[in-house]
């Protein structure tokens, strides 16, 4: 037991060194280009991540899977994204074309894409029993994410480059904390690969499994409208008269800490299909909550996302740990990263964005037509999951290795 500690307290400093990391930038990015006149370029700046994850996860995901080591190529990546996040602040900074600007934005975007399912694929081949240890050690990426951005606030950088530069040194520790982990070789690879193995359009075999393909469906529906929560929950929190509503969105990350402590105990006793409907469930009063259009209701459905979450996305990450070969599961981690951040965004901030604006107007905002619209995509989700989703032991002719299904 004793030599598990620091085992485990390399994946939780890497976890939390990342987040923190990816925090720096995201968090802030509005309000830098905001203070640098460069709103034109907004919607693409962020737009840049969708377009990263149709790229690099699956190609990045393929070479940790094939050509190197995941340690080595998440180094090498954070090495990148270091780089190109101080050039993209350096730009920003010294007010070059707003078209440069963001070309260095996509590129931090097309490096640092892959390095979450990538750094999540070191951490769950290195647990022994990933159902019971992943939660405790994912929650201290919350953890990371949060103290990102308060140290961005203490430094008063939320809205000049020193945001940026703070994010690439961080990175810098994340390519550090990688020598701390043991470095173990890919599978050989016999023969000569194919462009589309290369690629990691391989991949896409995954889904001729009736459950993985459900599971990676399902995922990018939900991203869909969990689009709408991060762009509008905070404009509907200051029509209704709230104050300091960075504190208040925190109440999710809150839950979403307890929730993934309390992950092992779930994922024990129950079935994962039980675990994904609940947390679908939790999707859709969520956004019910939000529109009764009252600020406790609407509170309590930010209270509920760390909850629907954590329950979503963090069994799906499980999932694909507990039933892909293991000489699969980077790739398989990158096809969940390219379908939630490249489908699922791509379509959800589109779509919510346009469904927003239907509900918008110079009377304001129709907050409870607008959330209601939300909920039923949501619920059709849910409906769609139990539907489709089988599990072991209802028809799998594959033999379970253990009794979550």
């Amino acid at each position: 037991m004793h030599k598990s500690l620091p085992h485990h307290l390399e994946l939780s400093v890497l976890f939390f060194v990342q987040a923190a990391a990816m925090g720096m930038w995201f968090v802030p990015l509005s309000s830098v280009l905001d203070a640098h006149g460069l709103q034109a370029i907004k919607p693409l700046a962020f737009a840049t991540s969708a377009l990263a994850s149709f790229i690099s996860p699956l190609i990045f995901g393929a070479m940790a899977d094939r050509h190197a080591s995941p340690v080595k190529v998440l180094r090498g990546l954070s090495l990148a994204t270091a780089v190109a996040m101080a050039l993209a602040s350096f730009a920003i900074q010294e007010g070059w074309s707003p078209w440069l600007v963001l070309a260095f934005i996509q590129l931090h975007a097309l490096c640092s894409s892959p390095t979450w399912s990538i750094a999540s694929t070191v951490v769950l081949g290195r647990l022994r029993d990933a159902k019971r240890e992943f939660g405790p050690i994912r929650a201290m990426a919350t953890l990371g994410w949060m103290g990102g951005c308060w140290l961005i606030s203490f430094l008063n950088a939320d809205s000049n480059s020193i945001a940026g530069y703070s994010g690439a040194l961080t990175w810098l520790l994340v390519a550090a904390s990688t020598f701390l982990l043991r470095d173990a070789p890919p599978p050989s690879s016999t023969g000569l690969l194919t462009i589309r193995q290369r690629l990691g359009l391989d991949a896409l075999v995954l889904l001729k499994d009736r459950d993985h393909r459900v599971v990676f469906i399902t995922a990018a529906l939900f991203n869909i409208p969990l689009a709408a929560f991060y762009p509008y929950t905070p404009p509907h929190l200051k029509a209704l008269g709230l104050d300091h509503i960075t504190a208040w969105m925190s109440l999710g990350q809150v839950t979403e800490i307890l929730v993934m402590f309390a992950l092992a105990g779930l994922l024990t006793n129950w079935r994962l299909k039980w675990i994904f409907a609940t947390g679908l469930a939790f999707g859709v009063l969520r956004f019910a909550c939000c529109a009764l259009d009252t600020r406790v209701a609407v509170l309590v459905g930010i209270t509920l996302h760390g909850i629907s979450f954590t329950l979503v996305f963090i069994t799906a990450q499980i999932y694909l740990d507990e039933r892909v070969e293991q000489s699969w599961r980077a790739r398989a981690q990158a096809l969940m990263s390219l379908v939630t951040g490249g489908f699922g965004n791509l379509f959800g901030y589109l779509g919510t964005g346009a469904w927003f604006a239907a509900n918008s107007g110079s009377e304001g905002t129709r907050w409870p037509q607008f959330w209601l619209g939300i909920t039923l995509v949501t619920s059709f989700v849910l409906l769609f999951f139990l539907i489709a989703y089988r599990g072991r032991g209802a028809g799998d002719s594959k033999p379970a290795r253990d009794p979550i299904a």
